[in-house]
């Protein structure tokens, strides 16, 4: 038989299913590089494995970071990260990230070069899906299928129809990776790629840097994709070569693969948006907003805690002040990200402002702790999703923006475009 085009998605899989090539719908079991799980999803996987019997497949490959309730919030909490923590001793396990060392799962792997470009990730967490940005496939599995691949080193996959998204145009002030997938969500719908993988490309895509990337790959699962991907360039090149600690393979789609969409978005005259309450797709131009007060704002989380996403926020606060009404919480992705950070001035930058910084946390983002928010109150948040009550109370509010778009509401104490405020 002839050769069959792939996507970079379906390569990747047949790759590491000893196949040559793989179809859409088909269901392969496939080797997986990394596994990963946290204080809240390894806990469960934990119990089902240790039912097992049998030792890890392989130590190396398990990464355990618990970042959800940490440091731990109540008694609850303490004993689940000690659950993980004993685990990682029993089973020898390299890659245990503890408080003081750890960082946001889905900020702290690349970081440490724990995934490489052509892997197959799995992790007990659905924003396992950043790591596409350095054209890995990665995906969310649930606690069970976690424990099974602890044991066997493979799993099961149906595989993916894709999607190509390819954005032309250029990029205005203020708008980012984060600003490309809220549009991108609001035009295609919450389900609009429902167990697709979704292939970011084009030269805009080409221009954006690795943070910008990871925030795009970060928020596919919020459309409902299976994946999010970017095929490795130069840029992805600079950041693996001296972080990798495994050898990896370089994978592209072929110009005549199949998709089952494309889409094509010129970005000349986006302007940053904002993704009010309930949905990530209910996107608006920040221009649009209207004058919405807000009680809080948070910036970080695994979508836009990195250092470019930081610079972004100080560039806004540099020489103001934090409105008196609002709480500002700014939440470095790593230890690594929180040094850069303080060696760059930014921390002053955010500190002089009367912004509150902290250790690296999920806290805020699923209403965990370190900014829970009460009935009625309002958040301008970088993260990822605002469904009800996901901050906290029922009747509380989430509106999902850019880092710089954040930083000017934290300002303003309302929604707020960074152009009012620098």
């Amino acid at each position: 038989m002839g050769r069959v085009p792939q996507t970079i998605t379906e390569k990747i899989l047949a790759a590491h299913a000893g196949r040559e090539f793989v179809e859409p719908g088909e269901l392969i079991n496939a080797r997986v590089d990394v596994l990963l799980a946290n204080d809240i999803t390894a806990p469960l996987s934990i119990r089902e494995f240790e039912q097992l019997g049998v030792p890890v497949f392989d130590p190396a490959a398990v990464v355990l970071v618990p970042d959800h309730f940490t440091p731990n919030k109540d008694i609850k909490s303490a004993e689940q990260a000690k659950t993980v923590r004993e685990f990682a001793r029993r089973h020898d396990l390299p890659n245990y990230f503890e408080v003081g060392r750890m960082g946001i799962e889905h900020c702290l792997l690349p970081e440490q070069g724990l995934v490489g470009p052509g892997d197959v990730i799995i992790g007990a967490d659905s924003h396992t899906c950043t790591y596409g940005a350095i054209g890995a496939f990665a995906t969310g599995v649930g606690s069970t299928d976690l424990a099974a691949a602890m044991a066997l080193g493979e799993t099961w996959f149906k595989v993916p129809e894709t999607l190509k998204f390819v954005y032309t145009g250029k990029l205005g002030p203020w708008v980012g990776g984060k600003d490309l997938i809220l549009r991108t969500i609001g035009e295609i719908g919450v389900e609009g790629a429902l167990y697709c993988a979704m292939e970011f490309s084009g030269p805009v895509i080409e221009s954006l840097p690795m943070d910008g990337r990871f925030t795009m790959c970060n928020m596919a699962v919020e459309a409902g994709a299976k994946n999010g991907i970017i095929a490795p360039d130069e840029k992805t090149e600079a950041y693996v070569r001296g972080r990798a600690r495994r050898p990896y393979r370089v994978f592209a789609s072929d110009p005549d693969a199949r998709y089952k969409k494309v889409y094509e978005f010129d970005v000349t005259g986006w302007e940053p948006c904002v993704a009010f309450p309930h949905s990530p797709d209910n996107v608006r131009p920040v221009r649009a907003a209207g004058k919405i007060a807000v009680d809080q704002v948070v910036i970080g989380s695994c979508t836009n805690g990195r250092l470019e996403d930081l610079r972004l926020a100080a560039r806004v606060l540099r020489g103001k002040k934090v409105h008196p009404d609002v709480r500002l919480i700014i939440i470095p992705g790593t230890q690594e990200i929180y040094r850069q950070a303080l060696k760059e001035g930014l921390v002053e930058i955010f500190i002089e402002a009367g912004g509150a910084v902290s250790t690296p946390t999920c806290g805020p983002c699923l209403g965990g702790h370190m900014g829970v928010l009460a009935a009625g109150e309002r958040a301008v948040a970088t993260t990822n999703r605002n469904f009800v009550g996901r901050m906290g109370h029922p009747k509380s509010e989430v509106y999902l923006a850019n880092p710089a778009v954040a930083a000017a509401s934290a300002v303003m104490g309302r929604i707020a475009d960074p152009e009012e405020v620098v």
